[in-house]
């Protein structure tokens, strides 16, 4: 039997039994034809993958909850091309057993090297007073704390330490790309990509494995951000109403569309910009990283729920 081994190296004990800790990220209860089951998330620091408990699921499920360490005995399977784990045995793990740094996944970036790139921007930004928010926000040690260590999403895209920062400093960079090719406001745009996901540091918890706090759920990252900005705008003196404006715009419609939770729809054509960058640094992050876990002879990724497809994987 293999003893704690790491999700990315599961694949070389296919049909073998493993006994080994994990953090659940994920935790459902699902009706079967016959029974209930449990289908988990579980990850480390290497990656993270499907499991199932299908004895006693309901039992089971009582016993440790999302954000949980664990101590499984499973056996490595494959079921299209994707290992997974079927459990036989499971409790929770006290915290004297593990390391919890051994299941934190964070950013592939170092972290310093982004926050240089992001005040790089901000240095960029020449309007007195977007500059001047700019290093408000950004100069607040405890709140640029958070967003250092904040991640970028629950699960799709930079769901991980640092994620928020790394998705940001690429929005940024798009948007400056971008910005040659199109008559937008420069200054604006690229405050609007430093700031647009500014609220996801209170819809998060700062826990092991990512959940929306309280106020994450009720009110939302975009609402959160344009309250904020508010807030700081008063503190500076003189600050123009019509910059403060459309600055909010571009917080509030950067979804896009109201069936993705936009609060406004892009009516400026910063806010498009924005909107279009956001969506393609988003979009494109998720699938990466559903490539990136695909094993190594895989033909499809795993089933992208938010997309509704898989995606090949492309070997030529």
């Amino acid at each position: 039997m293999e003893l704690n081994t790491k999700i990315s190296e599961l694949r070389e004990f296919l049909g073998k039994e493993i006994t080994s800790f994990y953090l659940v990220s994920e935790k459902e209860l699902r009706e079967g034809k016959n029974d209930y089951f449990l289908r988990l998330r579980l990850q480390d620091n290497s990656g993270n993958l499907n499991a199932y408990i299908w004895k006693d699921a309901q039992k089971e499920a009582d016993n440790f909850s999302e954000g949980d360490v664990v101590k499984v005995r499973a056996t490595v399977t494959s079921y299209k091309g994707q290992t997974q784990l079927n459990i036989s045995r499971i409790r929770f793990a006290d915290h004297s057993e593990y390391n919890i740094e051994e299941f934190l996944v964070v950013s592939q970036h170092d972290p310093e090297m982004l926050a240089e790139k992001l005040f790089a921007f901000v240095d960029k930004v020449e309007n007195t007073f977007l500059h001047k928010l700019l290093e408000n926000i950004f100069g607040d040690k405890e709140l640029f704390g958070r967003f250092y260590n904040a991640p970028g999403a629950k699960t799709w895209h930079h769901n991980y330490l640092h994620g928020l920062m790394e998705h940001t400093v690429a929005v940024a960079t798009i948007c400056d790309f971008v910005s040659v090719m199109y008559p937008v406001n420069y200054d604006l745009l690229i405050t609007g990509a430093l700031l647009h996901d500014l609220g996801k540091v209170w819809e998060y918890s700062s826990q092991a494995a990512i959940e929306f706090t309280d106020v994450g759920r009720l009110v939302g990252h975009l609402s959160l951000s344009d309250q904020y900005i508010c807030e700081r705008a008063k503190e500076i003196t003189g600050f123009p109403e019509e910059v403060l404006l459309n600055l909010r715009h571009l917080i509030l419609a950067h979804h896009g569309e109201y069936e993705k939770a936009s609060v406004r729809l892009p009516q400026t054509l910063e806010a498009l910009v924005l909107h279009l960058c956001d969506n393609l640094d988003a979009q494109s992050k998720g699938v990466a990283q559903l490539l990136e876990s695909a094993a190594p002879d895989a033909v499809w990724t795993e089933y992208d729920k938010l997309n509704n497809r898989y995606y090949h994987v492309t070997k030529i």
